[in-house]
């Protein structure tokens, strides 16, 4: 497997882990690229799709999308680490592609989590299910760029990634000003009210 195939699936994985499984899983039993055979089994690639199901219908409900990024915050990088560090023909050591992958899939789920916890302060539905597909687009197309144009991939992803670590950052900042006047309206009361007894 090419470093840039690595390198962007690892990124890819932080947004929907499972897509990645499956998409490597089956351009591995094509021979379209060179995987660990683990992901070559069919086994892990119906799980993959399953998920990957779960993950396209749960992804675009308020609220629950956010409980489903809380729950894969682990995983997602994890399982990125474990992407990097089984991918055959690599001259880097196992323990440094691990840290690379999940350090990759971190900055892009910490990036999604925060854009969608922000965007659930909204009460339309609409933007969760655009912001979705807008996801799901992006893996699309970093994927099939990962396997198809590996070279090209990894300047794409090395630029992905330092944009999803900085809006990261600027959302989480976000999200604490949103919350803390969220507690400051609803946990002491409004302050305009006079208190009465």
């Amino acid at each position: 497997m090419d470093l840039g195939t690595v390198v962007a699936s690892s990124w890819s994985a932080g947004i929907s882990l499972y897509a990645v499984a499956a998409v490597l899983g089956i351009a591995g039993r094509l021979d379209w690229i060179t995987v660990s055979p683990a992901l070559e089994n069919p086994w892990v690639i119906g799980a993959a799709l399953v998920l990957l199901a779960v993950e396209f219908v749960v992804d675009k409900i308020a609220l629950l999308d956010s409980v489903w990024d809380a729950i894969n915050t682990v995983i997602r990088p994890a399982g990125a680490a474990w992407i990097a560090a089984a991918a055959p023909d690599q001259e880097l050591p196992l323990p440094v592609l691990a840290i690379v992958g999940a350090a990759l899939a971190l900055s892009s789920h910490s990036a999604k989590a925060s854009a969608r916890a922000l965007i659930n302060t909204s009460p339309e539905p609409a933007s969760n299910i655009v912001a979705s597909l807008v996801e799901d687009g992006i893996v699309g197309v970093v994927m099939a760029l990962a396997i198809a144009y590996p070279k090209i991939a990894f300047v794409v992803t090395v630029f992905l990634a330092i944009a999803t670590s900085i809006t990261a950052v600027l959302l989480y900042k976000a999200i604490r000003g949103v919350w803390s006047r969220i507690r400051r309206r609803f946990g002491r009361g409004d302050p305009t009210v006079p208190a009465t007894g």
